[in-house]
């Protein structure tokens, strides 16, 4: 088996990484309709940087696979990065890798999976993220799952030929403390 449902949704689950997806992962990274709201979209990403890299991520505690139910396909990840325990905080990042699996809900309902794992069983308190202003498609699905802006940092990034505002949102566990 090449999955394992660590957390359960009705249309996903997450798994924890496999290492074997490293090429699967090169074929959507060098993939500018899908990398041009990530931070890697002016990288070339090779079969080998990947490799390395997912065997770094396979090792942190809570980034996963983002499984799709009904045919165990890999749709992307999803990961709490920068984890503090003391304040009780973290980063949310997520990407889904095919086109065809976008505006279908598996992205917000791996946000709803994390983000239900670290408040419940890691006792977090507040997660946050930066989407580019210009991704209304990402801050819709951020907003579907609780997340509200709490800044903006004005013409933070150029791509494209045009400087574009980062949006900081953030979702606080209204049942800690």
């Amino acid at each position: 088996m090449r999955y394992f449902k660590k957390l359960e949704g009705e249309k996903v689950y997450l798994s924890p990484i496999n290492l074997d997806d490293y090429e699967t992962y090169v074929k959507w990274l060098n993939n500018p309709r899908i990398t041009q709201f990530l931070s890697t979209n002016d990288s070339l990403i090779t079969l080998s940087n990947e490799k390395e890299l997912l065997e770094k991520i396979a090792n942190e505690e809570f980034t996963y696979a983002i499984i799709r139910k009904e045919d165990d396909t890999l749709l992307g990840n999803v990961g709490l990065l920068r984890i503090d325990y003391k304040d009780g905080k973290a980063s949310l990042g997520i990407f889904i890798g095919e086109e065809d699996n976008l505006s279908k809900g598996y992205g917000s309902e791996a946000i709803k999976l994390i983000t239900g794992f670290a408040f419940n069983e890691l006792r977090l308190h507040n997660i946050d993220l930066t989407v580019h202003a210009d991704n209304a498609r990402a801050i819709k699905a951020y907003t579907k799952c609780g997340f509200v802006e709490y800044g903006r940092r004005h013409e933070a990034l150029y791509y494209n030929g045009k400087y574009i505002d980062l949006v900081h949102m953030e979702l606080i566990n209204k049942n800690s403390l």
